[in-house]
């Protein structure tokens, strides 16, 4: 059996430099990943398939750069400080140049997997080298030297996964959070090897590593000073008006656009999108709004609650009706909600509903606040994101629609906008299907917004008795919905009939699969 000499006091600096390396770019790898797999949720929006793709392909190019960097480690010190200035310049750069090539180039998928597969061949040919490294310091069993490096790989990932989303994307946001991890981990790099395995560089290498790190350098730094207007360009290259509001809040991207409509007419279209998905357009938005809320509001209607619709534009029809107490509006996103509170234009179009004193705002998710509740309401309007999401899949599920029937009061109705039944007909007619097995009696109907083309609703109530497709006796005067326009959205024709679809569940979330499809191309 082999034991480890004691090592000389004069080593143990080196090995700590060494083993602090690979906790540093631990850490940074983890965060290129995690920066490839936040853009794509931003930009598909399909969170677990950009996860699969970004992970799959990046473990197995690992496995190939660990391959790869057999040959390396005769020179071991230069090749390692060489790959991290690679890493460093490439991981660094990556956001951006996915970026640039979602918006001009329209290649984005292809683009993900060459990065992903580049970066990970970067990655794995770290370890076989500093191992070679950490053993030029002092020899130790493999089995030391391996427990040594992983330990400190897999305690950097971890800081990696905490600093990415709680310090990176905060402070910096995704674009430049990357370029701080990519000087990171040049820095990490070179000065490991330029200080503890100076004298194993030849005069060369020492001359092509500082003229590398320089440019590096040089490259990081004009990425950060021009990544605002790069990111406002780019951005804009997404959208046919002009951007006149965009953040990135905690959940999710939001851009505010506006135009003049047509030439000749000074009527402005203002456009709200939540990454890139179009909200509403206030063209058209009251058609959406008023056969989303009225029909639901014939009735008790004293006390409301909706989720979603943080743009306070349902809030506005609600308030329409004089004899309602309370509006009670969950929607998880604040910076929505603070929007709707503060852009002028915005404020004008939903008649400043979200500072009415009937109205209460709670910043949370509307599946975890529906599991707590104990109010009772005698409508629910459900005016949620589209289920073309992970994250918003579990709010179209049978297991939602079951936590919604124990806060509404006797003759209470609930209200679900449902997608589109041209565009989307199983999602549509799975959304109704998973009302139904939450125990609900629905009526579907569907009405023309020609911002979204013809989009569809669920009006249900608890019990076998289907709710009345109709206004209330007082409802205010309308824009757009009519009884006769209401009863013919009752209608559905022969080649949009009813799709017998199952429902979607939390554990098998039909909805988000049929939506995915049936949006493709859109």
């Amino acid at each position: 059996m082999t034991v480890d000499a004691p090592a000389r006091p004069r080593w143990r600096p080196a090995r700590a430099a060494v083993l602090l390396a690979v906790f540093v770019c631990a850490a940074c790898g983890l965060v290129y990943e995690l920066a490839l797999v936040a853009l794509g949720s931003y930009l598909i929006g399909d969170a677990v398939g950009q996860a699969s793709i970004v992970l799959g392909v990046m473990v197995f190019a690992m496995g190939v750069g660990a391959l790869v960097a057999k040959p390396l480690q005769s020179r071991a010190a230069a090749a390692f400080a060489a790959i991290e200035l690679t890493l460093a310049l490439l991981g660094g750069l990556s956001v951006l140049g996915l970026y640039a090539a979602f918006a001009w180039l329209d290649l984005y998928g292809p683009a993900l997997v060459g990065t992903a597969f580049v970066l990970g061949l970067l990655i794995g040919a770290e370890i076989p080298l500093l191992m070679v490294m950490l053993q030029r310091i002092r020899e130790q069993s493999a089995g030391s030297a391996v427990a040594d490096l992983f330990a400190a790989d897999y305690v950097g990932a971890l800081l990696g996964g905490l600093a990415f989303p709680f310090l990176l994307m905060p402070i910096f946001g995704q674009l430049k959070g990357a370029l701080v991890v990519g000087a990171v981990n040049a820095v990490a790099g070179v000065a490991l090897v330029f200080t503890v395995f100076r004298d194993e560089l030849s005069r060369r290498a020492r001359v092509g590593l500082g003229a590398g790190s320089v440019v590096v350098a040089l490259l990081l730094g004009y990425a950060w000073v021009t990544a605002h207007d790069f990111e406002v360009t780019a951005r804009q290259q997404l959208y046919r008006d002009p951007v006149v509001h965009a953040e990135r809040s905690r959940y999710q991207e939001i851009v505010l656009t506006r135009s003049v409509r047509e030439v000749g007419h000074t009527d402005t279209d203002l456009r709200l999108f939540l990454n890139g998905d179009l909200q509403f357009s206030s063209v058209d938005e009251y058609r959406y709004h008023e056969a989303l809320v009225h029909p639901a509001m014939r009735g008790p209607h004293g006390d409301v609650l909706v989720l979603g619709a943080g743009d306070g534009l349902a809030a506005r029809e609600i308030l329409k009706y004089p004899d309602v107490r309370s509006v009670t509006l969950v929607d998880l996103d604040p910076a929505v909600v603070a929007l709707a509170r503060s852009e002028p234009q915005l404020r004008e179009l939903n008649r400043r509903s979200l500072t009415d004193p009937r109205v209460r705002v709670l910043n949370l998710d509307a599946f975890g606040w529906l599991r707590t509740a104990t109010e009772r309401f005698d409508v629910v309007i459900a005016d949620l994101p589209d289920p073309d999401e992970t994250a918003t899949a579990k709010l179209y599920t049978v297991e939602f629609y079951a936590l919604v029937r124990p806060v509404l009061a006797p003759g209470g109705r609930l209200v679900v906008q449902s997608g589109s039944p041209y565009f989307a007909p199983r999602s549509y007619w799975s959304i109704e299907r998973s009302v139904r097995e939450a125990g609900f009696a629905t009526t579907p109907y569907h009405v023309d917004v020609p911002s979204f083309g013809d989009w569809g609703f669920v009006l249900a109530a608890p019990g076998d008795a289907a709710p009345e497709l109709a206004l209330p006796a007082d409802a205010p005067p309308l824009r757009f919905l009519t009884p006769p326009v209401l009863a013919a959205a009752a209608a559905f024709p022969a080649d949009r009939a009813r799709v017998d679809v199952p429902a979607s569940t939390l554990l098998q979330p039909r909805v988000l699969e049929y939506a995915r499809e049936e949006w493709r191309g859109y």
